[in-house]
């Protein structure tokens, strides 16, 4: 989740789902996108976030921008959050009950656990294809752990 549901999180939504699917499990796990206000909620993803994703073969030219309280949050393990700030409105919104889990998306890199994923909406074509790479390992390393503690297949092994 980010904040308008327009950058970071359709291209975390595209980018997690790959990942699934590429590792076999895809039917195994549901990825869907929100974020922590509505004021873009209908709305495509920024053009630049569809041009990044599409970059790497990734189509999010059709999601539609959520809010948090759209969604069926008893449906969902883990919410990943892109930054600090969501991550307080998130769990603020869900009252950091016990289900879902709500974690930073780079938590699970270690090294770069406390880090962010920066918002590139205010900035250039790099940032937005800085925040792919980001997503991309913060992806692979979140699968890789979800895996393990679902006791998936190993991944890479499906």
């Amino acid at each position: 989740m980010c904040y308008e549901n327009i950058c970071r999180s359709p291209m975390a939504e595209g980018v997690f789902r790959r990942h699934a699917i590429a590792e076999g499990l895809g039917h195994r796990v549901m990825v869907d996108s929100a974020g922590t206000c509505g004021y873009q909620r209908g709305s495509f993803p920024d053009e630049r976030a569809v041009a990044a994703a599409w970059g790497f073969g990734i189509d999010i030219a059709q999601i539609r921008a959520r809010c948090v309280d759209d969604l069926d949050l008893d449906r969902y393990d883990w919410i990943f959050a892109m930054d600090h700030e969501n991550y307080e409105d998130i769990g603020r919104i869900t009252g950091f009950a016990g289900k879902p889990r709500l974690r930073l998306a780079m938590s699970f890199v270690s090294g770069r656990d406390h880090e962010e994923i920066a918002d590139p909406y205010y900035g250039t074509e790099k940032d937005f294809m800085r925040v792919m790479d980001d997503l991309f390992l913060a992806s692979a390393h979140i699968l890789s752990s979800l895996a393990e503690h679902h006791r998936f297949p190993e991944v890479g092994d499906a």
